[in-house]
């Protein structure tokens, strides 16, 4: 089992370490992992609408609450969808994950991507430019940090918080409302260390959440979990790879969101180990000199072939996203 261990975030909040992902399962699978998630202890079960599977979330819970646990000792997040950046729409979104979740409130809701769409589907096509997507260049990310604000007052949701933004996204919301984002949910791996990052918010109290954190799974890039590197840690501490880069990110303080629809696997990601600093430092240098991402909003959705930032991802200008 996992050793239980809690974040407390800025809000206060008590947030379990280890958590369940819940992005890019089959249809009918969701449910069946999420139950099975429950039952062997997980409390932190992380969503979004674009995954498009909160439905089956939703019967997931019917089935654990209350039977197996209370509804307030489990931990939340969903996800505000870049079509309702727009103010009048952010509301209106959450309202429609909680009814497909069947809950009162979350415990955490993102803003999942720090780009607006306009409304109209997930991937509303640009009106003239074949494979792209359209961007809402009106609606800044203030805009959109204003009205999910708004959204404490109403009790729908217990903290607010951001995803996959950058530290000058960061700023640029908190300059003009004066209020922190709780949480930074980003893709975070030994390959994507992310350490400028990491110190901006350790220095203003963001936590950060780490999904992926298990790296790939592109079709001629070697895995994570078969770096050699990670597998003598495994070895050498009888461990699985899995459970060594989970144990990497607990190290550098994230909390972690592995995806499984396998139960034995769900299980083992759960059974946390500790790493010695001599180990983590081993799985730390693999990502010397690089920077990798491996997702990106147009992943979501393989019907799409498209960039949604309209250039390579690593080079994605934060110019090209209204932040006030």
């Amino acid at each position: 089992m996992s050793h239980g261990k809690i974040i407390t975030l800025s809000s206060g909040a008590p947030l379990p370490q280890i958590g369940l992902g819940t992005w890019l399962s089959k249809p009918n699978e969701v449910e069946n992992s999420v139950e099975i998630a429950v039952r062997n202890g997980y409390r932190h079960l992380d969503l979004a609408m674009i995954y498009e599977n909160q439905d089956e979330v939703g019967r997931a819970l019917k089935k654990v609450i209350p039977s197996v646990v209370k509804r307030e000792e489990l931990f939340i997040t969903s996800k505000l969808w870049n079509s309702s950046h727009k103010p009048e729409n952010v509301e209106k979104e959450l309202d429609e994950t909680l009814k497909l979740l069947g809950l009162e409130y979350l415990d955490l809701y993102l803003i999942h991507w720090p780009v607006a769409f306009p409304p109209g589907g997930f991937f509303p096509p640009h009106p003239t430019k074949k494979n792209e997507v359209a961007i809402d260049t009106e609606t800044s990310l203030v805009d959109t940090w204003k009205a999910v604000i708004e959204l404490l007052k109403t009790g729908k949701v217990k903290a607010i918080g951001v995803s996959n933004f950058t530290i000058e996204h960061i700023q640029g919301i908190v300059d003009a409302t004066g209020v922190w984002p709780t949480v930074n949910q980003v893709e975070a791996h030994p390959l994507l260390p992310q350490d400028d990052l990491v110190e901006f918010a350790k220095k203003h109290n963001i936590h950060l959440t780490a999904y992926s954190p298990l790296g790939n799974n592109l079709i001629g890039q070697t895995k994570l979990v078969d770096y050699p590197e990670v597998k003598e840690v495994a070895d050498k501490i009888g461990a699985t790879p899995a459970q060594v880069l989970i144990a990497w990110g607990v190290y550098r303080g994230y909390s972690v969101i592995p995806k499984s629809v396998h139960e034995e696997r769900i299980k083992s990601n759960f059974q946390q180990i500790t790493l010695s600093k001599e180990d983590y430092e081993k799985i730390f240098a693999i990502g010397k000199n690089r920077h990798t991402r491996f997702n990106i909003p147009v992943t979501y959705d393989p019907k799409w072939d498209i960039n949604v930032f309209n250039e390579p991802i690593e080079r994605t200008a934060t110019h090209k996203v209204k932040i006030a």
